[in-house]
Order: structure tokens, then sequence, then C-alpha cells
């Protein structure tokens, strides 16, 4: 397969890594530095790109590889939300492909299985409730991280006994300071930047009597890269907007 690289950075550098080990071919790449490769012959010879960005550069960058034909696959986040409609519809009528997820970790994949199946069984117990806290490197720009929405909203869909409180930020005096809380629904969730965290998140169901939690801890960014090149795989043989439910269907 050959695969264009949009974003080499340390994401990028790792699926190169990986996606070499696995016999597959990279054509181009393309970082800030040389915009103009999105017209070349060798990125319009891609069978996938994959994207790794920035949230104010990733709709633009899926929208210049569409036009150049080329099916993608997108791991950044914070700005699906904005486009989504728009993505959807291009997918729909104008045969284009992304495959879009906000974590690609087999872990986080397996770990979203849990996280819904604890959340049906959390029906039959209201007197517990849910809230979340996600860590990840001081470089990381969106807040709360886009794998945390995509686990609240699993959350709320599957356990909806909770009343819903207005969404927002919010901040607080006795907090500290790379550490910002928001909710997704009824949801909290804390954010905090640190260090070089690849990723921690967590969950926790609370009562009175005791509490539950759930915790994925990514160890490095390889089993992001993994996950990223499995998708390019199987976007390579399919069509229109993608997601890890299509990929691995536990």
């Amino acid at each position: 397969m050959k695969i264009a690289l949009i974003g080499y950075g340390k994401m990028g550098h790792m699926i190169e890594q990986i996606a070499l080990s696995r016999g597959h071919d990279i054509v181009c790449r393309i970082d800030v530095d040389n915009q103009e490769d999105f017209d070349s012959d060798a990125f319009r010879s891609a069978d996938v790109a994959i994207e790794f960005t920035a949230p104010t550069v990733a709709y633009g960058n899926i929208q210049r590889a569409f036009a150049a034909g080329v099916k993608v696959v997108s791991g950044s986040t914070g700005w699906f939300a904005d486009h989504e409609e728009e993505v959807r519809r291009q997918c729909a009528t104008e045969s284009k492909t992304l495959f879009w997820a906000s974590n690609f970790s087999v872990g986080v994949a397996i770990f979203g299985a849990v996280n819904r199946y604890l959340a049906r069984i959390m029906n039959d117990f209201p007197e517990y409730d849910a809230r979340m806290e996600e860590v990840h490197h001081i470089h990381k720009l969106d807040h709360p991280s886009g794998t945390a929405i995509t686990l609240a909203e699993q959350i709320i869909k599957t356990h909806p006994l909770t009343p819903p409180v207005k969404g927002g930020e919010l901040s607080s005096s006795d907090q500290a300071p790379e550490e910002l809380l928001s909710h997704v629904g009824w949801l909290p969730i804390t954010s905090v930047r640190r260090g070089e965290v690849p990723g921690i998140h967590s969950i926790t169901w609370d009562s009175e009597a005791d509490c539950i939690t759930i915790t994925h801890d990514a160890h490095s960014r390889k089993g992001f890269a993994l996950g990223a090149v499995l998708a390019a795989e199987y976007t390579a043989q399919h069509s229109g907007l993608l997601g890890m439910n299509d990929l691995f269907q536990f």
C-alpha cells in the first residue's frame, strides 16, 4: 500500500516506522514547510493519507487530500464537531472517504467497549455518579481530549439516568494551574496537562459506599501509530465515513 503522511512530527515518524515494518511504502511526507506537495504526483499516487496535525489545520488538510482524490485517515482532534456535517455530506454524496477517530489505540478501543458495558450496568445503580479525568502532555492544545469526549458520549448515550447539566468550561480556585474542569453533557471531565504524558483516561463511578475506576494508561505513542496504520489498511479497501467501530466490532 502507498501511504502519504500529513504531519511529520513525532507521530508521523512513528507511523512511518510501523508502516514500513508492515511492508508499506511512504510515497510523500507533507509538513508545514512543503505544503505545495499536496499538488504533487507523489501525493496523488497514495492509496491513503494519514493525517496527524493540529485542530486549526486538520480540516483544510483533509479538503486538500479530497481534492487530490486521496482517502484520508485522520487522528487530529478538536475540529471534527465543527465540520462533521460537511464531511458526512462529502462522504455520502461525493464519494470521499475519511476514517476519523479521536484515538487509534487498540487498547483504547477495548477500553471503550468496557466503558459502554459498565455504563449499561450502572443504569441499575443510580446512587453512583460518574466523572472523568484525562491527562496529556503540555503540548496538547484541545481540552478535554477528543478521546475523553468520545468516552463521555458513550456514557451519556447508554446511561441517561443522571439529569443533564449545562455544558461549558468551569474553573475552580482550588484547581492546580494546569487543570481545567469541563462538562460533556452532564459528565464532568478534569483535564490535566503535564510533562510528556502520552495519554491517561480514568472514569470513576462514585457512591457513598465505594467507587469503581477504570483507567487506560498509554505508555508511548506506539499504540496510536499502529492503530493508525491498521486503519489505513482498512480504509484502502472501504469507502465513506469510517471509524474505530468499523475496524473493531466489539
